[in-house]
């Protein structure tokens, strides 16, 4: 009698020759061992039962179907025989391995297959040995993936689970991929109905086989992946976590991660992660898992987080000793707002003060956002009073290594109100992990707003002050992924941010890319145009003594604070002038923009502009006007296409930011006196030229307008300033609204100024609108245009037809049927249409 011993352990026996096992039977004789067909099923029965069957316990319990422990790799655990179990039987079942691997072929019922491939599973759960046994006569593995086509629930379940048990070992998992496992696996996947226990085994082989790498791969290539993702559906539990399993294996390759979220896994496993049901507990370990490798990747990243789900940096249990809540004061919001105190003294207990709700009246309407930042921020700081955050069932010890850089996903009201408690913690390593966390998930205008209102915006401002270069660049780096919604910048600059980040310009040791952020945050906050609007919109209205266009800065700014005020005074400062006149000499073309704005608010917010002209502004705004990317006579042929557009565009949007601010300052005669007219014009107008797109000139075009109109009358009849502003920026940006515009009204005003300016006579007009494009759009009006719209392009449409050059492309572009049908109408323009006809060679 042996107790409690496995059963390889306890099996001594000799095997049968393979060559034996698999020879044809022998006729059948009355002392040959093989019964006749007519008995197969009656005596393998009778074998299974000697071999099996019980003794006085219960072998049941030995033989039953092992469930997998959750783990990565699922080897059934092995059997054990009870108390009372005669080793003799142990014996049997091993000398009868190869008769039974041998009633796996073809040549034999699906009666005597299944109970052959039943008894070889329940037998390889007996552990390494008994796998080896079966191992041993080659061909089985392939009789076995031949059975996963059976029709029979229990034969597909018993070769499923036989699979399952060689795949768990790592000499055998790749004799089970060669022979046909995953195609296999997934032609019974694709049948309509399937019990969850042949789910349940297929998929527990292919989680076995996800372990290699060069088999993930191959799954992933496969169809089944559907099948998968699919399956994250299913009722049964089980079959939910060994799927999110396999997935979460196959996330470990980065090859597979575009194929995964192309079969839309990213929402189903985020669906699961966000459930809160107990039995769910494991499914969320592994769509975390799986997660948490696709967030590595940026584009996936975005996904994730659109899904609801936030990538929260793992500190530490230790990070968080530091942080100190405010236990007895009044409650606030978490964004700073404070709450009416109604009750008279305090209460009882001291529950108004720790309770935060409880004082709010009860006709007080909070807002969706306030209320879930008040949820999550409740739920962050219990655990961190009570110490149970980060703990996962982990040591404390593994957390605390400060070159740890490992994630957690949460759901996004507990992950915003976790970044914000990081951020209120003392270790350096956490705020700077919080800091771009905050700014990996700033995708949206929900997620800003959400960080908003949970108060991080008062914690990042607080440290651009901050001792650490790392801390001070994550910080603010959120929050210039956070100034982007124009709900944010201005409690940015009500939070006092200008004074740091002024601070931060001035500084000359600022590197590149904290100068680059910096810039862009001040771009947002400091956009002359909305500072335009203000002085009208908040300006006096109708019936005032003030009318509108003189509302002055004083009454645009009566609504905001002194410190408001204050802080933009200090962007005044000769210092900040003179780092912004730097940047547009030295910086790239976007750093250029931003400079050459903030620049222009200055001149807004001072229209006296006195110190901003002491300054040389002209050296700046000739830097940016020298680009080499305006260059015309520039090689661009040894140039990638797309990274040419790409820096053509941004000096584009940086000429024309200059522009802007050299039209406001020649409003000042003292700036007038002290640049030269003459080497702007020439810069101007070769940018008028240039290839930069036709919105970007606009600006170009006003301030070479402006210029000539200062200066001394410009002398040069070949290329007068006012023809190359109606060659290269009046007329391509008409014909733009003749082709492109959705309204009929805008298309008649651009074709009645584009007669006027043809009729006007200027040279090469017509041929400027050839060359443009602008015969098609002309065509297409007369077909659908409004009555004065057609006789516009008619008149411009005869005049181009003066030139035999543009026959072609004017019969091209289909006028002749058009300009018939005018003429045989009658209408009131059929003498132009017929003059026209006269014109072309028809």
């Amino acid at each position: 009698m042996i107790a409690s011993t496995t059963l390889p352990t306890c099996f001594n026996f000799k095997l049968l020759n393979p060559q034996q096992v698999f020879s044809p039977p022998k006729p059948s004789t009355k002392n040959s061992p093989f019964p006749t067909k007519s008995h197969h099923f009656y005596h393998y029965n009778h074998l299974w039962t000697a071999i099996f069957k019980p003794k006085p316990c219960s072998i049941r319990k030995v033989l039953r179907k092992v469930n997998d422990d959750g783990g990565t790799l699922h080897e059934p655990a092995a059997v054990s025989v009870g108390e009372g179990t005669n080793s003799s039987s142990s014996t049997l079942g091993d000398n009868y391995v190869a008769l039974f691997v041998r009633m796996l072929g073809l040549d034999h019922d699906a009666l005597d297959r299944e109970q052959a491939i039943v008894a070889l599973w329940k037998y390889s759960l007996g552990g390494k040995k008994c796998i080896d046994a079966i191992l041993q006569f080659q061909g089985c593995v392939n009789l076995t993936v031949n059975l996963l086509s059976s029709e029979s629930s229990a034969t597909c379940e018993a070769a499923a689970g036989l699979l399952r048990s060689i795949s768990s070992i790592n000499l055998y998992r790749g004799i089970v991929a060669e022979s046909g496992a995953i195609e296999g696996i997934t032609g019974l996947l694709n049948r309509p109905s399937l019990t969850s226990e042949v789910k349940e085994q297929s998929i527990c082989t292919l989680w076995n086989l996800s372990v290699d790498e060069e088999l993930r791969v191959k799954i992933a290539l496969s169809d089944i992946l559907p099948l998968l993702i699919n399956s994250l559906d299913d009722d049964d539990i089980k079959v939910k976590e060994e799927a999110g399993g396999v997935l979460a294996n196959l996330a470990l390759s980065h090859c597979n991660h575009g194929i995964m979220v192309e079969a839309g896994a990213i929402p189903k496993l985020a669906k699961l992660l966000k459930t809160d049901l107990e039995e769910f507990k494991v499914i969320r370990k592994e769509a975390r898992n799986a997660l948490l490798e696709l967030v590595k990747d940026q584009y996936y990243r975005i996904l994730v987080i659109e899904e609801g789900l936030v990538p929260v940096p793992m500190v530490g249990s230790a990070a968080y000793k530091s942080f100190r809540p405010g236990l007895y004061s009044w409650p606030s919001m978490p964004d700073g707002t404070e709450i009416e105190q109604t009750s008279k003294g305090p209460s009882r207990f001291g529950a108004s003060e720790l309770l935060l709700g409880l004082n709010v009246g009860e006709n007080a309407k909070i807002e969706e956002a306030k209320q879930n930042a008040i949820v999550g921020r409740t739920q962050q700081q219990f655990l961190a009073r009570i110490g149970a955050i980060e703990l996962d069932g982990k040591r404390e010890s593994q957390f605390d290594t400060p070159t740890d850089n490992r994630l957690t996903i949460l759901p996004w009201i507990d992950g915003v109100a976790r970044l914000v408690l990081i951020l209120e913690l003392d270790d350096e390593v956490a705020i700077s992990r919080a800091a771009e966390s905050i700014a990996d998930s700033s995708i949206n205008e929900h997620m800003r707003i959400s960080f908003k209102e949970a108060g991080a915006i008062k914690h990042l401002i607080r440290l651009l002050d901050h001792n650490s270069y790392a801390v001070r660049s994550a910080v603010t780096h959120a929050l210039e992924r956070l100034s982007i919604s124009p709900l944010v910048y201005p409690v940015l600059e009500a939070e006092g941010i200008l004074h740091p980040l002024v601070c931060t310009l001035k500084n000359s040791e600022t590197s590149g890319s904290l100068m680059e952020k910096t810039l862009y945050i001040l771009a947002r906050i400091l956009d002359p145009s909305k500072e335009m609007k203000s002085k009208f919109y908040n300006g006096p209205v109708n019936g005032s003594k003030t009318g509108i266009g003189a509302a002055s800065i004083v009454d645009s700014s009566s609504d905001r604070p002194a410190s408001i005020m204050d802080s933009r005074k200090e962007l005044l400062d000769s210092a900040v002038i003179t780092r912004l006149i730097e940047i547009m000499k030295t910086s790239p073309s976007n750093l250029q923009r931003k400079a050459a704005s903030i620049l222009e608010f200055m001149t807004v917010i001072e229209p006296s502009m006195e110190t901003i002209i002491k300054e040389d502004m002209w050296s700046g705004l000739e830097a940016v006007f020298q680009q080499n990317a305006l260059n015309m006579e520039a090689d661009v042929e040894g140039q990638e296409p797309d990274k040419y557009a790409l820096q053509l565009e941004e000096a584009a949007l940086a000429v024309s930011a200059a522009s802007r601010l050299l039209t406001k300052l020649l409003d000042s005669e003292q700036f007038y006196r002290k640049v030269d007219p003459t080497l702007f014009i020439k810069l101007l107008r070769k940018i008028l030229k240039s290839a930069i797109p036709l919105q970007n000139k606009d600006w170009v075009a006003a301030c070479l307008v402006k210029l000539s109109s200062l200066s001394s009358p410009y002398v040069d009849y070949e290329n007068p300033i006012s023809m190359e502003v109606t060659l290269y920026e009046a007329i391509p940006r008409l014909i733009e609204q003749i082709q492109s515009s959705f309204s009929p009204e805008t298309q008649e005003a651009a074709a009645l100024e584009l007669n006027r300016i043809i009729s006007e006579g200027v040279v090469d007009s017509t041929r400027a609108v050839a060359s443009r494009g602008g015969i098609f759009p002309l065509v297409k009006l007369i077909e659908e245009g409004s009555d004065r719209a057609v006789e516009a392009a008619l008149s411009i449409l005869y005049n181009l037809s003066m030139d035999s050059e543009n026959h072609s492309a004017i019969i091209a572009a289909g006028a002749v049927p058009a300009l018939r049908k005018i003429v045989l109408s009658q209408r009131s323009d059929f003498t132009r249409a017929l003059r026209l006809l006269r014109n072309l060679p028809v």
